[in-house]
């Protein structure tokens, strides 16, 4: 009997190769050395979201079809590649070429691993433990952020550029082990190699499944609005004159915080009721956004700290409630949509909100973020609403 255990410490690998970030903490300054503003910073990572778009839903069918293990390694080849092309480049347009190769090794990693991890505990008979087994997945990344943080700020002494050095050696070790990955066999043969009649399947699958479509799109919404928040701390930071030696500290502690409230996902939805999780949810996140606005201060570093508590715990109870409503058929297909959404929101908010931050306030981006957020929520809950009556 094949042992598919064996997958979940090569998935810990895995993650923690594409998490243990070293470049995260200083990468603003790092672009600011190399004489950009905000707002080209935000496009990068635009052109990064546009990368991860355009190789989202193809990736995630090439999953579904050709196997979750395949696309794992050509994703941390791709990731590994991105920080070798960032080590030895200058420029906007060169960074730019770095983040297409970041971003479709982000494409092929997003969706394959949550789905290979799903089909694994289901070959096994497990799927009672997802929601524990991504939340320590999850925590193993964010802890892996954190002391990477600390990592990075050392090394960030020596230069701004040496942190990429040595984050392509920490991205190559996703390679072995997704080329030790065992192919859970759940696969159905009705729509191989058809990529039409998948996209089909999918687009029936949303239209009639009000609950998958509703928890695609919060789940899509909160992940953009996590991201986003990630990367206004930095000029957060730099607001309220943050020595540039505290960065790295200020980053673990934070990311310990995501790291510590992961592992404790699966409990908070036992003490909450279904109907009263996804408003919380929507309320912290919005509360974070709106709080650390008001507050660009260091009395307002405590409501940091209560964002990437509640991201924590957000991010693998919605992924959790997307498997409940998806078909293993085509499940990194369904969840590459996911991140597809997230950078396709990213990519239109993100610039506006860097130009909100170089030309009005960061005060301005704080606030009007909390609020698109809460008000796109909203539209979806109510939208599900009516569709049901």
């Amino acid at each position: 009997m094949v042992n598919y255990d064996k997958n979940i410490s090569r998935l810990f690998v895995i993650k923690l190769s594409k998490w243990f970030n070293m470049v995260m903490p200083v990468v603003v300054l790092f672009y600011q050395n190399n004489g950009m503003g905000m707002q080209e910073i935000f496009t990068l990572k635009a052109i990064y979201s546009v990368a991860i778009v355009a190789m989202e839903v193809p990736s995630g069918w090439m999953a579904d079809v050709w196997g979750r293990k395949r696309t794992l390694i050509y994703g941390s080849l791709l990731g590994s590649a991105g920080f070798m092309t960032y080590s030895f480049s200058y420029g906007f347009w060169a960074f730019a070429v770095a983040e297409i190769v970041l971003g479709a090794g982000h494409a092929f990693v997003s969706g394959a691993d949550s789905a290979m991890l799903y089909d694994s505990l289901k070959a096994s008979g497990k799927t009672g433990d997802y929601l524990k087994q991504e939340g320590r997945i999850t925590s193993v990344g964010n802890f892996g952020e954190a002391f990477a943080g600390i990592a990075g700020g050392f090394l960030a002494v020596i230069s701004l550029r040496t942190p990429f050095y040595f984050q392509t050696i920490v991205a190559a070790m996703a390679i072995p082990a997704a080329l030790t990955l065992v192919e859970p066999r759940i696969h159905t043969t009705e729509h191989i190699h058809s990529f039409k009649k998948l996209f089909l399947n999918i687009q029936s699958a949303l239209l009639k499944n009000h609950q998958l479509r509703q928890s695609l799109l919060l789940s899509a919404l909160t992940g953009a609005a996590t991201l986003t928040f990630a990367w206004l701390v930095q000029p957060y930071f730099l607001a309220i004159g943050v020595p540039v030696e505290m960065y790295g500290i200020f980053w673990t502690v934070l990311n310990l915080t995501v790291g510590i409230s992961s592992v404790f996902a699966h409990r908070v939805e036992r003490l909450l009721q279904a109907r009263y999780l996804i408003p919380a949810i929507i309320l912290s996140i919005t509360a974070g956004y709106l709080l650390t606005g008001i507050s660009i201060s260091w009395w307002g570093i405590p409501f940091l700290f209560l964002f990437y508590l509640v991201r924590g715990i957000a991010t693998p109870l919605l992924k959790n409630h997307l498997h409940q409503f998806t078909s293993s058929d085509v499940r990194a297909t369904i969840l590459s949509v996911r991140d597809f959404s997230i950078r396709i929101v990213f990519a239109v908010v993100g610039p506006l909100l860097g130009w909100l931050t170089d030309n009005v306030s960061l005060k301005s981006a704080f606030i009007i973020a909390g609020i698109f957020y809460l008000v796109a929520s909203l539209a979806v809950i109510l939208n599900l609403k009516i569709t049901k009556k």
